[in-house]
């Protein structure tokens, strides 16, 4: 390495230069040309030195994470046409920073996450970095790898140059063995979600065999192993010392699957687990795919506190011998069942099979006033019709309508080396198999539980008889007939508890208290459009009555009709759409709809929240 004299620019190899700035900024010329690409961007003095790196211009900066230190002068670069590329799991802490700034809490606070140390202003994305993958950046091919640990959507970048693997760390590693910050790993208040994290991004970056680390912070290492392995040894002993029990977290990379027989493996890592069907062929079937080999999530519900990740995958092809990952097939829409299936679709090629009434929510998360929905849309290439079979390879798989915990549901039953299976998510919480052990419904209201679907459920487990059930959160269960009589008492009872505390008799409302419903809940429009909302309305009496829905609108709007009457059959329902025109540009614009239905008045009974934005 040389240093040019009075300049903050040297170079660490031919075409990669290093910008001393608030942190190290990393220049990329492309070979045999001018153009160039930046690997951070610190205050923004690269600018000021382009001559002296033989560059004409910045066309593109990689952030490896969202910290100010980092982008603090990335209004520049847009100034300068230079797109900005950043982690998928922060980019609304780059492009909208404002929304952190507004609900970010300050009073009683438990998050520990630097997310206040990100930019003060949004600015712009191009686009998200593509993980796993490699994607061209001013004529350098760049390879994308997930590194969590300083902040949860940090990132490596990994470029072939004068015969070397040279890896972009962003704060990962300061130097052999220690890091920039360790508070920045410090995600939540008793956890140790961050450090754990570090351990487990040193291993994956060290499969990866980079010749030269070139971090934020610090100087070059030019011994990887050496400087990865030793953090990862630290790191390890420092979480450790921090828990009751020591934490085998390379077991967690190298053996994090369990056979529960020949063919069918259980993910012990992930939250919710994962299970994997496996066929003769090499293919996998993978029933679930959250939050893959976890330390615990992080505070928030920001998307960067739910980063997902494929850490397992590569143990599926050296342990088990999987040489593709066919399909993925959610057992309900919940994030911790589904936020990696759009990554594992577009790394492994894996198709999305999706029980026909999960796959509307899936498809549009925000349509519905539901909880845990994951923050994209995940598309389905296959529906899969409830009460139907369908064969995947040497395997055939029923789909079970499993209402319970939530009524976006199913449950799947195949035969696999002589045992009868039945995979039931979140349905209820597994006492580990003890006969006798009182079990426990899972539900929330708002996940539209209905009354009598633990009784639906429970018929479904005698008609079915399965050998095993495997479940989201709990240990798999080997069925005894005093555990299908424990489930249809436990069904019972819930029937019965809430017969007694509710007015049913009078007022057959659904048990999440919602006579009507607006759709979409969450909208994004432009200002001055029309826009239609499908109001449903629910009858809680046991006779005929007349209901009359008005339209509760900010100053301004215009809903066509605004009074809608109705007639609903007994404990009917009906749906009817209105258009909505709206007003000037706002953040969260509420409305709502009057219900009356009889003589009952619910008042606002129903809302939804718009954003407008600008024509």
């Amino acid at each position: 390495m040389w240093i040019m004299s009075g300049s903050p620019v040297s170079e660490i190899l031919p075409g990669i230069f290093r910008i001393a700035d608030t942190c190290n900024v990393y220049v990329i010329r492309e070979a045999g040309g001018t153009d160039a690409f930046a690997v951070d961007f610190g205050s923004g003095i690269a600018l000021d030195h382009l001559a002296e790196m033989g560059v004409e211009r910045i066309t593109d900066v990689l952030m490896t994470h969202h910290h100010r230190d980092q982008g603090q002068g990335l209004p520049r670069a847009v100034a300068e046409g230079i797109r900005i590329h950043v982690p998928a799991a922060e980019r609304d802490l780059f492009d909208d920073v404002e929304s952190m700034w507004q609900s970010r809490p300050v009073w009683n606070d438990y998050n520990l996450r630097q997310d206040r140390f990100s930019l003060l202003a949004s600015v712009p994305v191009h686009d998200v970095v593509p993980e796993y993958r490699g994607r061209e950046y001013a004529g350098t091919t760049v390879e994308v790898v997930p590194t969590p640990g300083h902040t949860t959507g940090s990132t490596t970048y990994v470029v072939k140059r004068a015969g070397q693997r040279v890896a972009f760390t962003g704060d990962l590693i300061y130097a052999p063995g220690k890091v920039w910050s360790i508070a920045a790993t410090q995600w939540s208040f008793v956890d140790n979600e961050g450090p754990a994290m570090t351990v487990l991004s040193c291993h994956q970056l060290l499969d990866l065999a980079p010749s030269l680390l070139l971090p934020s912070h610090g100087e070059p290492m030019d011994d990887p192993a050496h400087a990865l392995g030793t953090l990862a040894e630290r790191m390890t002993e420092y979480v450790n010392s921090r828990r009751p029990f020591p934490w085998d977290l390379k077991g967690l990379l190298d053996n994090p699957y369990t056979a529960l027989t020949d063919h069918l493996l259980m993910n012990r890592t992930s939250n919710s687990y994962s299970y994997v069907l496996l066929s003769a062929t090499g293919a996998a079937l993978i029933f679930d795919y959250g939050y893959d080999t976890y330390t615990g999530l992080p505070p928030g519900s920001d998307r960067a506190s739910r980063r997902p990740w494929l850490a397992s995958i590569p143990a599926l092809r050296r342990n088990h011998g999987v040489t593709d990952v066919e399909v993925a097939i959610p057992t309900h829409y919940h994030d911790d069942h589904v936020a990696g299936m759009n990554l594992l679709r577009a790394v492994e090629g894996t198709e999305i099979w999706v029980p026909e009434h999960v796959a509307a929510v899936l498809e549009n998360p925000l349509d519905q006033d539901l909880p845990c929905t994951w923050y994209d849309p995940v598309p389905a290439d296959r529906k899969l019709r409830l009460g139907e079979s369908f064969t995947w390879h040497e395997y055939e798989i029923t789909v079970h309508d499993l209402p319970g915990h939530t009524v976006y549901a199913a449950a799947y039953e195949f035969m696999v080396d002589g045992k009868r299976v039945l995979v039931t998510g979140d349905q209820q919480v597994s006492q580990g198999g003890i006969d006798g052990a009182r079990e426990v419904l899972n539900y929330q209201y708002r996940n539209r539980q209905r009354l009598g679907d633990y009784q639906a459920s429970a018929e479904l487990y005698r008609r079915v008889r399965p050998d095993l059930m495997i479940t989201g959160h709990w240990m798999p269960r080997w069925i005894t007939d005093g555990y299908l009589d424990q489930v249809t008492a436990v069904g019972d009872d819930q029937v019965r508890i809430h017969r007694d505390l509710l007015p049913l008799d009078d007022l057959d409302i659904a048990l999440d208290g919602g006579a009507a419903r607006i759709a979409p809940y969450y909208s994004r429009v432009e200002a001055g459009s029309t826009t239609r909302y499908r109001i449903t309305v629910s009858n809680p009496r046991r006779t005929v009555q007349k209901a009359v829905l008005r339209l509760v609108l900010p100053v301004g709007w215009v809903a066509v009709p605004d009074v809608v009457p109705l007639s609903l059959p007994p404990l009917g329902r009906e749906r009817v759409e209105v258009e909505v025109t709206v007003g000037q540009p706002c953040r969260r614009a509420r409305i709502a709809v009057d219900v009356s239905i009889g003589t009952l008045h619910l008042g606002q009974h129903a809302e939804a929240v718009v954003d407008v934005t600008e024509a």
